[in-house]
């Protein structure tokens, strides 16, 4: 059996959302030819120019009208710098809520799950975004229960992936639903990438705030960040600046916007965080190699940092 899968596109789309799970599709069907037949859709066909100037070429949405014949077996709508004009574009909210109940799947990638807001199709349902987007996603679409810390959630027939390189991660999973874990294992080593990626949005979002490429500090934060079970108070801190303790703290707090040890307590508990979501079942551990000395250290930490225990975090073998 083919199934069907059309790429949701617009001027402006972000070329990685739909190139990646394209690339995994692609893998896919190497080791099961004919198992998807992948088409680029937009409005009106012809060349959707994404984000970088590279365009791909698309079928226009008359090509696979759901009342004429079967509807696409999965949906993907990328995100990109484009998803806010496409939001008025009443055609393509329209085809993607007669998508929700005629297709088997409709998925969004980065902020291609504003389109799916838009069109009503996440009232009332978890779902993720880029964590970047996560504020006005939230005042937009209130009534969806956005989690900014997952990878993509799935809600029924209903997928969301975080940011772009995230659609990698959802589309493993859409080939695991339809030609098993094996194969899907095996596109992941193909395409050297994880096959279920330890952690959640949160190990890139905090560093990449704190941290400028070209700021005083960012050797410093990959070096804490390198080395997490150091002794980074702020006399060691300073001295690998070179500077008093004093005078770095006061550069430190002005250009990273928040004091050293709160930095440094920040990057260990999403360190520590990574990895119990990644499957680690022993939190003493966790904390000594993070850094925290002992569990009842870490313990305070997260709930200072999450407002949760590292208990929480724990994953069941249900959830392997």
């Amino acid at each position: 059996m083919t199934r069907d899968i059309a790429i949701l596109l617009f001027d402006g789309f972000q070329l990685l959302d739909a190139a990646g799970p394209i690339s995994v599709f692609e893998c896919a069907l190497r080791y099961r030819p004919g198992a998807y037949r992948l088409t680029p859709l937009t409005v009106d066909g012809g060349a959707a120019r994404s984000s970088s100037g590279i365009a791909l070429d698309s079928r226009p949405l008359s090509a696979m009208p759901l009342s004429a014949m079967p509807a696409p077996d999965t949906v993907l709508v990328a995100g990109g710098e484009g998803a806010p004009s496409a939001l008025g574009c009443g055609e393509t909210l329209a085809y993607l809520r007669r998508c929700a109940s005629a297709s088997r799947r409709v998925v969004s990638v980065c902020t291609g799950a504003f389109l799916l807001a838009e069109a009503g199709l996440l009232d009332g349902r978890r779902a993720t975004t880029h964590w970047a987007h996560s504020g006005e996603f939230s005042r937009r679409y209130p009534a969806v229960e956005l989690d900014t810390d997952r990878i993509f959630i799935r809600q029924g027939n209903i997928w969301t992936a975080a940011g772009v390189s995230a659609g990698i991660d959802v589309a493993l999973a859409l080939v695991a639903e339809d030609m098993g874990e094996e194969i899907a294992r095996r596109c992941a080593q193909r395409l050297v990438v994880y096959y279920r990626r330890p952690g959640g949005q949160s190990q890139f979002s905090s560093l990449l705030e704190m941290q400028r490429p070209d700021g005083r500090f960012a050797a410093l934060l990959d070096q804490v960040r390198r080395s997490l079970d150091g002794a980074w108070d702020v006399e060691s801190l300073a001295g690998f600046c070179c500077l008093s303790p004093r005078h770095f703290s006061r550069l430190f707090q002005s250009e990273v916007g928040m004091p050293p040890a709160k930095a440094v307590e920040q990057l260990r508990v999403e360190a520590a965080r990574a990895a119990l979501e990644s499957g680690e079942r022993s939190i003493q551990k966790v904390a000594r190699l993070c850094g925290f000395g002992d569990a009842e250290r870490m313990r305070r930490s997260f709930l200072r940092v999450l407002g949760r225990p590292p208990s929480s975090l724990l994953r069941s073998p249900a959830d392997e």
